[in-house]
């Protein structure tokens, strides 16, 4: 089977270009686009990649943390670590042990005369054994002093290793097990996931260690004493089954990084909006399932130098509900502030999508809260664009059909194995035609297609390769608006032959086609 993409203008017939020039044309045009996108890359997280000054600060946060938890100060605002509730369980038992001896030595005072006249006789038994064991501890003694000068050999040793570390503090509780997003913070525990966890606390502060170590003690106490992780899950289920669809994960940027998408759609529901946001107790549960779902997404993260250790988020406005509702916006708010003090450099970066016109005024109450690193990171794509701006960071075949790709849930004709994605590019005022060749009868032919933009007219046929046969109108011409979602189509040629696709562009802008295909010939459908 081949492709050939064909050139017209105004329905005037031109010569099929030939393949190998074409397929060499759209090659190095998908390696254009790649290069285009290539840009979007976060810092490196490897030591050999940092700055000076950068491994310095990382050094100095290291030391910090260290010595904080082996001295048991990480968390230092007089509330529990985590290790204290033990400790105190400890002294409970250790109480009423005491307890229980006090009141045993009660009794001891109406046996004393009764244990009199057996002790005296005892007396003179214990005095003919003296003689005999102060003999025996002597040659205990000088065997014990020689054992200890072998001991002190060994302790000096060990504390010339120990020397540089920082001591613990006797009487504190220690817990060296600490963790952040299942990574341990002590360093010299000697996980290399755990300078990549520094290093995002570093680079929210600007690489000052003493504020990123604050930044670190105050999201370990907030999730020390945040309820919502201990939360039953199913308290869930006060919420709106809506808000199952309206943030979740769905494949990868073209950095690896896990796509979270939020569909902020579902609060134009006035039902849904009431049952989320309308009262008090509803908002602390969105806020919990909102953190819930942060914590399930930080999961799918790797926190190895080189891994993909943060996310690509993309929020859907479409329909979403104005400033003008109070609740909502302050929900956002909450949201945006809470992940910005605790998941510190989680998210690579945040394209809005389908952006009303409301939200440059919407967004001028909560950018000022904002770090000027967090406001970088966002893109604002107009319905317009929203296809165009998504495929700048994730592949096509990646990007829901919803946005303009050709991911489908569930999809059992497309794999990430087949089907590799082409790109064409249609002129303005000109017309082009792709040609998938069936080279024997009973195939079937599978297709996907989008134009990014859409506004072309489009159409598919089946030309047999017999000249005396009739062409087979597979899809009626159509005018494509701007919000039409990906093509996809199979046709199984009862002769050898071509699907032909057309796509007209009547508009003066070039425009982008980005389409699969793949076959299935009669002996693979039926073996």
């Amino acid at each position: 089977m081949a492709v050939e993409v064909v050139s017209g203008n105004g329905g005037e017939a031109v010569a099929p270009a030939p393949a190998k020039e074409v397929s060499a044309k759209v090659e190095a045009k998908e390696a254009a686009a790649v290069t285009k996108n290539a840009s979007f890359r976060e810092e490196s997280n490897f030591l050999d990649d940092l700055k000076e000054s950068e491994r310095k600060a990382l050094a100095e946060l290291r030391d910090k943390v260290e010595a904080a938890i082996l001295e048991g100060k990480l968390f230092d605002d007089g509330k529990p670590e985590v290790k204290e509730k033990e400790e105190a369980k400890k002294k409970a038992e250790k109480a009423t042990e005491e307890k229980k001896e006090e009141e045993e030595g009660k009794k001891e005072p109406e046996d004393v005369e009764k244990k009199e006249e057996g002790d005296g006789k005892k007396e003179a038994e214990a005095e003919g054994k003296q003689e005999e064991e102060e003999s025996k501890k002597e040659a205990e003694e000088t065997e014990e002093e020689e054992g200890k000068k072998e001991e002190a050999g060994e302790a000096e040793k060990v504390a010339a290793a120990e020397e540089e570390k920082p001591a613990e503090t006797p009487g504190v509780v220690v817990d060296k097990d600490i963790a952040l997003w299942g990574v341990p913070l002590l360093p010299s525990k000697g996980d290399e996931a755990t300078d990549v966890v520094l290093l995002k606390f570093l680079r929210a502060r600007d690489f000052k260690a003493g504020a990123a170590f604050e930044m670190l003690r105050r999201t370990l106490r907030w999730r020390r004493d945040w309820t919502g992780f201990d939360a039953d899950a199913d308290a869930e289920a006060d919420l709106p089954e809506e808000l199952a669809g309206a943030c979740y994960l769905d494949g990868a940027d073209r950095e690896g990084h896990p796509v979270c998408y939020n569909a902020l759609g579902v609060f134009a529901d006035d039902a849904v909006y009431k049952k989320a946001l309308g009262t008090e107790e509803g908002k602390a549960r969105f806020l919990r399932w909102r953190v819930r779902a942060m914590e399930r997404h930080v999961a799918e993260l790797d926190f190895k130098p080189g891994g993909a250790a943060s996310l690509l988020q993309v929020t859907d406005l479409k329909n979403s509900p104005g400033p003008a509702k109070k609740d909502f916006r302050v929900a956002v708010k909450q949201v945006l502030d809470l992940f910005q003090d605790n998941y510190p450099e989680l998210v690579a970066r945040n394209i809005l999508i389908n952006v009303p016109f409301w939200y440059y005024a919407f967004s001028t109450l909560f950018y000022p809260f904002l770090t000027q690193r967090t406001k970088s990171k966002f893109v604002i794509a107009r319905p317009s664009k929203v296809t165009e701006t998504l495929l700048k960071y994730i592949p096509i075949e990646a990007i829901p059909v919803k946005y303009g790709g050709l991911k489908r849930d569930g999809d059992t004709e497309f794999s990430a194995d087949e089907g590799e994605v082409t790109e064409l590019t249609v002129k303005g005022s000109s017309t082009e035609t792709i040609e998938i060749e069936a080279t024997e009868a009973d195939a079937t032919l599978t297709w996907d297609l989008t134009v990014l933009g859409w506004e072309v007219n489009y159409k598919e046929e089946f030309v047999p390769a017999d000249e005396g046969s009739y062409t087979i109108i597979v899809r009626k011409g159509k005018k494509m608006g701007a919000g039409e979602e990906a093509v996809r189509n199979s046709f199984r040629a009862g002769e050898p032959g071509k699907v032909v696709l057309t796509v007209e562009n009547t508009s003066h802008k070039k425009k982008k086609v980005l389409f699969r295909h793949k076959a299935r010939s009669p002996c693979a459908k039926k073996c």
